[in-house]
């Protein structure tokens, strides 16, 4: 208790927080500053390297080069692909267009089946081109055309390929054209030359088309098979592959069925 006539002394007055709040913290002068620096730093390095890009000559195209990927054919010649890539040279790295390249080159040259478009920087762009390979061939008014596996024409020859089967559709009568229309029968019948093992096919005079159901091979030694159908290609091939090795000296072959092969002749 405070004595009688005494004066109780001051209290001094404080200003507790409240309950879950902090005190806020200020940045020291030098923090910011240094914040400040940091940030004109940033700037200047992300327009220089937008310079260094697009506006200096560091970065430049100077050079372009054709390569064909590993084991693909090669009709076209470089001069052709760089013709028709039509890169422009001088212009930064940066903004190279690939896709417009790729396209270019795809839409100009139908023998190319696949185009890659790689930066060597600094300075060099790389054109990877990969070349259709003719599974066969068919007649064409300026003398053949060349089909690959998917059944795309993509060149015309004014003389048939050696060792490539050579298409001859011969369906006006035939039934199954209700069902069946020439051009798809064709698609199919380069699916039965795609099958084919490489000495086969090499073997392959010519397809024969007389229906969907009916197409037969004649080999370049007279002798014939009897496909049939071009459903289970891939079943046919192995079954003829292994039925003339089993019979050497036959003349004709049926695999139409390819669970039950037939030789004859001889």
């Amino acid at each position: 208790m405070a004595r009688a006539g005494s004066v109780a002394p001051r209290q001094r007055a404080s200003a507790a927080p409240e309950s879950g709040q902090r005190p806020g913290r200020r940045l020291l002068p030098r923090s910011r500053i240094l914040l400040v620096l940091a940030l004109v730093a940033a700037l200047g390095a992300a327009g220089f390297g937008a310079w260094a890009l697009y506006g200096s000559q560091w970065l430049r195209i100077e050079k372009v080069s054709v390569a064909w990927e590993s084991g693909s054919r090669r009709e076209l010649t470089a001069d052709q692909v760089l013709s028709e890539a039509a890169v422009p040279l001088g212009a930064p790295m940066a903004s190279l267009d690939k896709d417009a390249i790729e396209d270019r080159l795809l839409a100009a040259l139908p023998r190319l089946k696949s185009v890659r478009v790689v930066r060597a920087w600094p300075h060099g762009v790389g054109l990877k081109v990969t070349e259709r390979e003719p599974s066969a061939q068919v007649p064409a008014p300026g003398g053949f055309a060349e089909v690959d596996e998917e059944g795309v024409r993509f060149a015309e020859i004014a003389e048939p390929l050696p060792s490539v089967p050579l298409l001859e559709p011969d369906m006006a009568d035939a039934p199954s054209v209700r069902r069946f229309d020439e051009e798809r029968t064709l698609r199919e019948a380069v699916a039965v030359a795609a099958a084919l093992p490489e000495p086969l096919a090499e073997r392959t005079s010519v397809i024969r088309i007389a229906s969907y159901d009916a197409i037969t091979l004649e080999l370049s030694d007279d002798r014939t098979v009897r496909w049939g159908s071009p459903e289970d290609s891939s079943a046919k091939a192995g079954a003829l592959t292994i039925l003339m090795k089993a019979a050497p000296d036959a003349r004709h072959f049926d695999v139409s069925v390819p669970s039950a092969p037939a030789a004859s002749g001889g």
